[in-house]
């Protein structure tokens, strides 16, 4: 048949999304179910999902759309947003990314579609972009440790008020907060508090700050400079908080401490704020990377990512994560943080901002928006507008006598949103982006009738920061090489192409790691994230202007409600584990407003996501954990038993479905039917959603609330390990106690847990995108291809690596996985000395990243295909698997020493290949070429295995001394 006899519907059907995404054919599906031992994908499916559970109907959702089409659809709903030149400030600034990062950083799928740096030897080069942000972090507040990222300023302040609480030798309960902090930051704050028992004591004038900080605490956060724009000089109440036993904590606009006296120069013990006006777009509220650094005393009780300077296996430099083994991995419910992602995209941007600018570049930005200020402040005063005459960086207060709503409507008529503080106060905050005419701009909206404006050029020559001299900064800031070398674009392009070189991500290989979901983040999906009327917004511009992002919203929410069975859902909770710790307090004030507060004990199988038990630590509730049988499952007789010892105070059960183990509980609606009995909730965590969608619901077989990860199910890239969105998604009843956001006009009977109303709103469109191309079928045949490829690599691989946990089979067949498998590499210890660790580190010289790693069952890989890799993909990884475990018979029979072998000095770096000398018992060509194929595209670690003890024990987390630099 020729092209122009075909029917049209198979015309049209050469546009879809589907079979882009889905990396499988027919063909190749037909091939994958006979080495499986199954005749359809149906019978396949029928056979690992229980009937019990499965979907009585279809996901309502829209008919599935081209890429031209879905992009067309949401262009127009992006154009509902109103874009006006912001200056409300309020922590959030418009900024210029400088072209060569956009490009190359946010739009480079080499950055953004990169995992978690768990395996050090393949991120060399985000890990080396991390420690120019913790550098970055450290010169500008002049502390001496900051880790690698935080959600958002305001988590970051409440994780410093629990690092206080922790690292201090005072036993208050007590927490001063200065009114002059930003609204949204006091707000979370406020929520994190409650359940850990923290008085948190709101300083609204200068008077009760001052007479707080007289009495009891065991910490005091002030805005530095204030959300107002005031800058004061904090020294005499560092002193004050210090003879309390207290900790100081600084909230700090970094491009203000170019200029500002640095609070580790005055006594600060906790520094956190955000990066977002280093070249990162409003983006409505995120993503952006917030920071947070201390004193050296409290570093290892920093929460979140650090990462540290070793050496690999050469005895050369070599980055790697820090002290990995604390809190939720290893702590559980003892955890003082439930933090498990960054914002390591954002805080890439941030600190290649910092290394294009430099020093000078950095300093010229703020004394432009400084002398800027003063220039505006002057007019203003020139006009008689009722500016307040104090210091300032960035930011004008003004006391309008009852008059802003007034001013701030004739503001938005001409184009411009200006910040409502109360009826009496009106804040102007200027940025990188504002010009003259800006300036020029905004006299006019105070100039009354027939006022002759005041001219830019009166006042330009000779102009004084609005910055007292005894704060002005004098420390240097930024010395190293690297913020000082790259400032021509040419330059900054090599540099970061260098660095992604040293990396594997998406765009070079399969990353097969379980319970992560690394799929297909498709460039349509990610090409809204920068238009302008997404990314360029103020998430507290008056809510009409927001009508784009409102709609955005309640789409993508109801989409979402129809994927899991649920009632309603917040986007807020910017990662997994923020969406974990909101539906945790969902339940717990549910069960207050019933008059049963005293429910507290939270069910966890001992099987579980190390955030759990952190999170449910940190809403006030106390971890039980219950037991798994051989199989993996949940030990339904214990759980039983667990329910009934605590059935009068029983909060909630935490499970995840499939299990971590990868397999499908047939007994997961009897354990919620259980749970429920006993008067609890049942918590599913969504970590495993992928094996669910369009399969079964967990708000159908029994779940009251569960979080998602977009940044695994619904394709926002993990960008190195963030940023991510975790939405919480309840049933009916639970609906009233979903996150609030009254700094963003949303009621709720619980607080903020993000700083804005939408949490990471810029990446919502790349799972609006997703969704909107799939459609219902499309979503389910994701789900069930990612199924079968994990019983494919399982089938595949029984006869050289066992797979740990299985359902239980029919009729004589072996049983099934879900969307992961976990092979079994324990007994190799005994036969070869060969552990789980050297088999991943052997995958990189084969051009694999490793799968996940002695989770949860030491000294085992959980692998996770996903439906977007090809047949040819899945084929290669299990041809290395395959030729690595013949490397492993050549240990066993004693061929290659158990010290000595290819496994054992890999990842082999070609520096260590093209040596003078090689003892090794096998050839630089085993080591090098270990399958034909390497030959003609082959992956080099940057560095040998990196040690870890060495690491922690000599803990070093800033750029390399200059010599190491240079070398």
């Amino acid at each position: 048949m020729t092209s122009a006899a075909l029917p049209l519907s198979a015309l049209e059907n050469a546009t879809e999304f589907l079979p882009r995404h889905i990396g499988i054919d027919a063909f190749d599906e037909a091939h994958m179910l006979s080495v499986i031992g199954e005749a359809s994908r149906r019978t396949l499916i029928d056979a690992i999902v229980p009937r019990s559970i499965a979907r009585a109907s279809a996901m309502d959702l829209p008919a599935p759309v081209t890429e031209a089409a879905a992009l067309a659809e949401l262009q127009a709903i992006a154009r509902k947003n109103q874009l006006l030149k912001s200056f409300i400030g309020q922590g959030y600034h418009g900024t210029h990314t400088p072209g060569v990062i956009l490009r190359n950083v946010l739009e480079n799928p080499a950055w953004y579609t990169a995992y978690t740096p768990y395996q050090a030897e393949i991120s060399q080069g985000r890990m080396e972009a991390l420690v120019n942000f913790q550098t970055m972090v450290c010169d500008l507040t002049a502390m001496p440790i900051a880790n690698a990222s935080m959600l958002d300023e305001a988590t970051a302040a409440a994780e410093a008020m629990a690092l206080a609480k922790r690292s201090v030798k005072s036993k208050s309960q007590r927490f001063i907060v200065s009114g002059e902090a930003h609204p949204q930051t006091i707000e979370v704050i406020q929520t994190r508090a409650a359940p850990l028992g923290i008085e948190v004591v709101l300083a609204q004038s200068p008077q009760e700050w001052q007479a707080a900080l007289d009495g009891d605490h065991f910490a005091a956060l002030a805005q530095y400079p204030a959300t107002t724009g005031r800058i004061d000089d904090l020294r005499a109440d560092v002193d004050k908080a210090h003879a309390q036993q207290a900790a100081f904590i600084a909230a700090a606009d970094l491009l203000a401490l170019t200029l500002l006296t640095p609070p580790g120069e005055w006594g600060a013990d906790i520094v956190v704020g955000t990066t977002q006006r280093f070249g990162m777009p409003m983006g409505a509220g995120g993503p952006h990377a917030a920071y947070m650094a201390c004193r050296d005393e409290f570093k290892r009780s920093l929460p979140g990512r650090l990462v540290g300077v070793s050496v690999d296996a050469h005895g050369h430099p070599a980055y790697r994560l820090a002290l990995q083994t604390r809190e939720q991995h290893i702590r559980r419910e003892k955890a003082t943080s439930n933090i498990c992602t960054a914002q390591v995209l954002p805080a890439v941007i941030a600190s290649m901002y910092a290394v294009y600018h430099g020093p000078e570049g950095l300093a010229r930005i703020a004394q432009r928006v400084a002398a800027f200020t003063a220039i505006l402040a002057q007019g203003l005063q020139q006009l008689g507008a009722p500016v307040q005459a104090q210091a300032a960086f960035d930011t004008l207060l003004l006391r309008t006598a009852g008059a802003t709503k007034a001013i701030a409507a004739r503001a938005v008529s001409m184009g411009v949103n200006l910040r409502i503080r109360s009826e009496t106060e009106l804040c102007i905050t200027l940025d990188e982006t504002t010009t003259r005419d800006d300036i020029q701009l905004l006299w006019r909206i105070f100039a009354q009738d027939g006022q002759p404006l005041p001219t830019f050029e009166a006042f330009e020559n000779g102009v004084e920061p609005l910055i007292p001299a005894h704060l002005h900064r004098t420390s240097a800031y930024l010395t190293h090489p690297v913020f000082n070398t790259y400032h021509s674009e040419t330059g900054m392009l090599r540099y970061i192409r260098q660095l992604s070189d040293k990396d594997l991500a998406l765009d070079r290989t399969m990353i097969p790691l379980g319970s992560c979901t690394m799929k297909l983040n498709a460039t349509s999906e990610m090409i809204p994230i920068t238009w302008p009327e997404f990314a360029h917004i103020h998430p507290f511009a008056p809510a009409d202007q927001l009508q784009g992002y409102q709609a955005l919203d309640e789409q993508l929410r109801a989409w979402l409600c129809q994927a899991t069975g649920y009632a309603g859902i917040s986007l807020q909770p910017n990662a997994g584990s923020q969406g974990e710790y909101a539906g945790l307090l969902a339940i717990k004030a549910y069960h207050a407003a019933q008059g049963q507060g005293q429910r507290n004990i939270c069910l966890i199988p001992s099987s579980a996501h190390g955030t759990n038990p952190a999170s449910a630590q940190m809403v006030g509730m106390q971890v039980v954990v219950t037991k798994c049988d051989d199989n993996g499952n949940v030990d339904m007789a214990d759980l039983q038993a667990k329910c009934e010892q605590h059935s009068q105070n029983l909060a909630c059960v935490m499970i995840t479905y499939p299990s971590t183990h990868g397999v499908f509980e047939t007994s997961v609606k009897e354990l919620c039917a259980l749970v429920h009995q006993h008067g609890g909730r049942v918590y599913v965590d969504g970590a495993n959603m992928n094996a669910l969608v369009g399969v079964a619901a967990p708000g159908e077989f029994g779940g009251d609330v569960s979080h998602l990860n977009l940044h695994k199910t619904f394709c926002i890239p993990h960008g190195g390990g963030g940023p991510g969105v975790g939405p919480v998604c309840v049933v009916e009843d639970l609906v009233p106690y979903l996150p609030g956001h009254a700094t963003g006009g949303i009621t709720s009977k619980t607080g903020a847990v993000s700083a804005a109303p939408l949490g990471n709103a810029a990446v919502l469109p790349i799972s609006w995108m997703y969704i909107r191309m799939m459609g219902a079928d499309g979503l389910k045949a994701a789900t069930e291809t990612a199924i079968l490829s994990a019983n494919y690599i399982s089938a595949r691989l029984k006869d050289h690596y066992p797979t740990l946990y299985a359902s239980e089979g029919q009729d004589g067949k072996p049983g099934h996985v879900a969307h992961e498998c976990i092979l079994d590499l324990r007994q190799l210890k005994e036969t070869s000395g060969v552990m789980a660790e050297d088999v991943a580190k052997r995958l990189i010289d084969y051009g694999f990243h490793a799968p996940t790693l002695s989770f949860p069952v030491p000294n085992t890989l959980m692998v996770e295909p996903t439906e977007s890799e090809t047949l040819a993909e899945l084929n290669r990884f299990i041809a290395a698997m395959i030729a690595i475990r013949g490397e492993i018979r050549q240990i066993e029979s004693g061929a290659w020493p158990q010290d000595n072998n290819p496994l054992k000095n890999a990842p082999h770096t070609a520096e260590s290949l093209l040596g003078a000398e090689w003892n090794r018992p096998y050839s630089r060509e085993t080591a090098a070429y270990p399958l034909p194929a390497l030959r003609k595209s082959k992956y080099w670690s940057p560095v040998g295995r990196v040690d870890n003890v060495y690491g922690d024990r000599n803990l070093f987390c800033s750029c390399l001394p200059v010599e190491d630099w240079e070398a």
